[in-house]
């Protein structure tokens, strides 16, 4: 998933790292914040996001890509249009490129320019569009894509997360995109793989849910009624959800501690949840999403961010990064502004 080096500019001048500080490493003793700060978030994402795009050159699941979809509905300053930028410079390189992309890299950067274009103009870019046709040009023929596998559930470890995702890359792609011959063609091989293939989890099974509150035909209704039961099953009695809850993960500690499905709720598996529930549907009145709510506003941590242990081992806690994207999506689809 790795780019070429490019240097970023955003408007007239580049921005210096001193612009976003890069936050402290994640750590789950960092100390709760007193109150709810949605420009503390901000400053986070920013922080995570940025600088790994800089530092990194690449785009991940993790921390880009969910960066891009939620800070820009935040306030204060911001570099999200410098990561915008970066991804678009990147499309227009890929048919020359030395090293073209992998697939993973290809249906990522659609689902954020493609999200980033429904939220922010309502109008498919240029870019956004031959992002899209290119995932259709490495579609498999059995409808996946050949899917990175890093052993980092529950983004980069199977072929199914990047079915889901190129279904909500081309389900939130504004102007009728969907219906053109190429995705109409690409989508029904996408679909014959959702229903040959069921979801291996319930993280996966909450990802098609959302991926069929925007393109149609991915589940029936009574499937998206179950999946909606089964995830309000799995929160707790403080209104979170905990990540290791949503599947079978094996850690890669060195005394291979396994993750507890009954471990305590965090950022990723509330903001996640509570997100899809209000995409499919859930009000924020509703019991289930309020408490989640009430669980945000009270858990983030002095940084900005929503703390999320890692699947895999205690050396970097890069889901949290995605957690928190995930909280502020949700706060503000529940009407906290």
């Amino acid at each position: 998933m790795r780019y070429a080096l490019l240097a970023l500019v955003v408007c007239a001048a580049p921005l210096s790292a001193a612009d976003f500080p890069k936050p402290a490493t994640a750590k789950a003793d960092e100390p709760l914040a007193k109150q709810l700060s949605l420009p503390k978030a901000g400053e986070y994402l920013d922080g995570v996001g940025v600088n790994w795009t800089r530092d990194r050159d690449c785009i991940t699941c993790h921390t880009n890509m969910p960066y891009l979809t939620a800070r820009p509905l935040l306030k204060g300053d911001t570099g999200w249009k410098e990561v915008r930028k970066y991804l678009e410079d990147k499309v227009k390189e890929w048919p020359n490129a030395d090293e073209p992309p992998g697939a993973a890299a290809v249906v990522t950067t659609a689902f954020a320019l493609s999200f980033n274009d429904a939220q922010q103009t309502g109008k498919l870019h240029d870019r956004s569009r031959a992002a899209l046709d290119r995932v259709w040009d490495m579609q498999r023929k059995t409808g996946d894509w050949d899917w990175v596998k890093c052993d980092w559930p529950p983004l980069e470890h199977d072929d199914y997360y990047g079915v889901v995702l190129g279904a909500l890359a081309v389900g939130y792609a504004p102007g009728d995109y969907a219906n053109t011959d190429k995705a109409k063609a690409g989508i029904e091989k996408l679909k014959t793989y959702l229903k040959k293939t069921p979801a291996p989890d319930l993280h996966h099974a909450a990802m098609l849910l959302w991926a069929s509150t925007k393109l149609d035909g991915l589940m029936t209704a009574d499937e998206q009624k179950k999946a909606i039961a089964s995830l309000k099953a799995k929160q707790r009695k403080d209104g979170g959800w905990s990540l290791p809850s949503l599947g079978e993960y094996k850690r890669r500690d060195a005394d291979k501690t396994p993750n507890d499905p009954k471990a305590d709720s965090d950022g990723y598996g509330t903001g996640f949840v509570a997100y899809v529930l209000l995409q499919a549907g859930e009000k924020p009145t509703d019991e289930s999403a309020a408490n989640a709510v009430k669980w945000l506003k009270a858990n983030q941590r002095e940084s900005g961010r929503w703390f999320t242990r890692s699947l895999n081992t205690d050396k970097a806690h890069y889901i949290a990064n995605a957690g928190t994207a995930f909280a502020v999506l949700a706060l503000i689809a529940a009407g906290e502004t």
